[in-house]
């Protein structure tokens, strides 16, 4: 039996140990409210930009793009060609942040990051090569042939070059291929060449003929003679 003194406290105990739960129970409830506002603003967020995907050569339309090569229609690794055609046609630097941007919105996650996790260091320094020699705001002159684009080019077909398969070397070709269809004339293919030895010390055309089969050379090359002298 309980004095009334003793039964006083049991009963103040009681209350201080109902307040303490009720006070956790707010806790919860509150985080759990938190976290279900932000998923839906987060899913509200998405949704808004996934509407603008319909609209060829926007940001989100780049950043959906950019993503399905990354999935590359479910088989494994990335569609490098897709991937790398994308990043091409963003027009400048201030539009690549944009893309990075709509796709942490769409998808919840770092565009840079998942880059980084999708490709070889080879393939990413290609992407990277490629951004770096875009205009800060506007359209870029496509045939305007800047020391910026000679040393784009040179490290891009250096990390062609350099390119492995686990422990077996190798040659990107669509990488190469890409650079030379880029090279607007033999002239700038011939500054190129020169940028491309003064940066590593090597000759391209030597490094090109060992990287490259002979019947994968010639038609390589072709590629260049077509195009115009200046």
């Amino acid at each position: 039996m309980y004095t009334n003194n003793e039964q006083a406290s049991s009963e103040r105990e009681l209350t201080v140990r109902e307040k303490i739960q009720y006070s956790l129970l707010g806790v919860l409830v509150l985080g759990g409210a938190v976290m279900l506002g932000r998923t839906i603003v987060k899913k509200a967020t998405s949704n808004n930009e996934q509407r603008k995907t319909y609209t060829e050569g926007n940001t989100a339309t780049y950043a959906k793009q950019i993503k399905m090569a990354f999935d590359n229609d479910g088989w494994w690794g990335t569609d490098k060609d897709v991937l790398r055609q994308v990043v091409r046609v963003i027009p400048s630097k201030g539009e690549f942040r944009k893309v990075m941007t709509s796709y942490q919105k769409l998808y919840g996650r770092n565009l840079l990051a998942d880059m980084q996790g999708e490709l070889k260091t080879t393939e990413y320094n290609e992407i990277l090569a490629i951004i770096s020699t875009k205009p800060e705001h506007g359209e870029e002159t496509v045939n305007e042939v800047t020391a910026e684009k000679l040393q784009s080019w040179a490290k891009r077909a250096r990390a062609a070059f350099e390119i492995s398969y686990g422990p077996f070397p190798g040659t990107d070709e669509p990488a190469i291929r890409a650079v030379f269809l880029e090279i607007p004339t033999q002239e700038a293919y011939r500054k190129m060449a020169a940028v491309y030895q003064s940066m590593y010390g090597n000759s391209f055309t030597d490094d090109l003929k060992s990287e490259l089969e002979l019947w994968e050379y010639a038609p390589m090359m072709q590629l260049i003679s077509g195009k115009p002298k200046n």
